[in-house]
């Protein structure tokens, strides 16, 4: 694989062959293979026995820098459930790049496994990674982008409502890394998001103007305001987070007093359509980001979000991994 630079993750530039391609971020995806990723990841999740060999001979190391629950167990049920195997590292102690350079890292890994799964704080671990290893690389979180969750998030909204051209999406709260995400997925779905967060707490402008830049190809719409109200107004789905992410612990007092007016109750959830459901990537604060009394309710579709990540992310690696796939299938198209 020829060495990438930096910006190809945060522009939306691609590699030419499916087998030397990552996923950093939403924009490594063109529009029409993020629809082969959500085709793909129905027929996984439908007929689950017909991938059981697919990635047979496979071998996919996890680097996981923070505490996890779904990422983990979904990538390795994910990976044991098409028949390759998967090595767990937990980096918690100490983040990758410290004791050994991110080049020596790389290019010792992509000697012995398959593939690569990441779940960093720096964006830039991610990036770096990528560019050095010669195997695909997977972005299982970073600071900055949380592709993995809003490809199943979008999973789960087209699961529920069909057509995504025609879904409005609220998300209130911080302008985060899953923000950023369900942005450019928003974008790419040809989907309507509106995003609601306090001043100095929006999204980062780039990500917000690749957003319009896809949003103008594709027929989305893509809102950033402070009105949570505004958001949620007419939304399909409203979706929040924790305030205070892993890491910004110091914070967090201050965040609950600003993002208090944020916080996603049944006031607020009936400014929705009927038939609305509430999102969240989880873990969640209950009487902070979200009340029990909407995350709880049979509104609530958190655990179909949760269980859709390990069919997404089944998908994303069969694509990126080969099992006998050099391009994506045609929309549409059996397996």
């Amino acid at each position: 694989m020829a060495t990438k630079p930096i910006e190809d993750h945060a522009t939306g530039a691609h590699a030419a062959p499916m087998t030397s391609r990552d996923l950093i971020s939403i924009c490594d995806f063109t529009p029409a293979e993020v629809e082969s990723v959500l085709d793909l990841t129905a027929l996984l999740k439908e007929r689950p026995a017909d991938f059981r060999g697919a990635l047979a001979g496979k071998q996919i190391v996890l680097f996981f820098e923070k505490p996890s629950l779904r990422t983990r167990l979904t990538f390795e049920a994910g990976i044991h459930s098409l028949g390759g195997v998967s090595f767990f590292v937990d980096q918690k102690h100490e983040r990758l790049g410290v004791r050994e350079s991110l080049s020596d890292v790389a290019h010792n890994l992509e000697r012995w496994v398959d593939g690569i799964v990441l779940r960093t704080f720096a964006h830039e671990t991610v990036v770096k990674m990528a560019e050095y290893a010669a195997i695909p690389v997977i972005n299982a979180l970073s600071d900055f982008e949380h592709p993995c969750q809003a490809l199943a998030d979008f999973f789960t909204l087209r699961e529920r409502f069909g057509d995504l051209k025609k879904v409005k999406l609220a998300y209130v709260g911080d302008g985060n890394n899953v923000a950023h995400s369900l942005m450019l997925a928003a974008a790419s779905t040809g989907s309507h998001i509106a995003v609601a967060t306090p001043k100095g707490y929006e999204p980062d402008a780039k990500v917000t103007a690749q957003a319009k830049k896809i949003a103008a190809k594709t027929g989305a719409k893509i809102e950033t305001m402070t009105d949570p109200v505004a958001a949620a107004k007419g939304a399909n789905a409203v979706y929040t987070d924790v305030w205070a992410s892993m890491g910004q612990e110091e914070e967090a007092a201050e965040r609950k007093k600003i993002f208090a007016p944020y916080q996603v109750n049944e006031k607020l959830f009936a400014h929705t359509e009927d038939g609305a459901v509430f999102m969240h990537c989880l873990p969640a604060h209950r009487g902070d980001e979200v009340t029990a009394q909407v995350i709880d309710s049979a509104v609530s579709v958190v655990f179909d979000e949760a269980e859709n990540r390990l069919h997404v992310q089944k998908a994303i690696m069969l694509l990126l991994l080969g099992g006998g796939m050099r391009r994506f299938p045609l929309r549409g198209a059996h397996v």
